[in-house]
């Protein structure tokens, strides 16, 4: 199973529960470059999930527009805090 980078980690960490981008940004004190790259590797890899949290949204798929990455919504998935705590999968 992959390892988590440093930033990766601080990432999923502060995902245990549904966060928006601008809070992950401004927990994480990353600059928008490294945090863009980061979640994109984490969603490719299923460490993190996109959610939707609009009521009205009949939707069950949330999609995944990486050019407008912040208007996403995250949560760790169980993958992702079983890779946290070295749990093998």
């Amino acid at each position: 199973m992959r390892k988590l980078t440093t930033s990766e980690r601080k990432i999923v960490e502060s995902l245990i529960f549904p966060e928006s981008f601008d809070v992950i940004m401004e927990e994480t004190e990353f600059p928008y470059g490294t945090l863009r790259d980061d979640l994109i590797n984490l969603v490719n890899y299923r460490f993190i999930e996109v959610i939707n949290l609009d009521p009205t949204d009949d939707s069950s798929m949330t999609y995944f527009d990486s050019d407008n990455i912040k208007e996403c919504t995250f949560r760790a998935t169980k993958i992702g805090l079983k890779v946290l705590t070295n749990v093998q999968v």
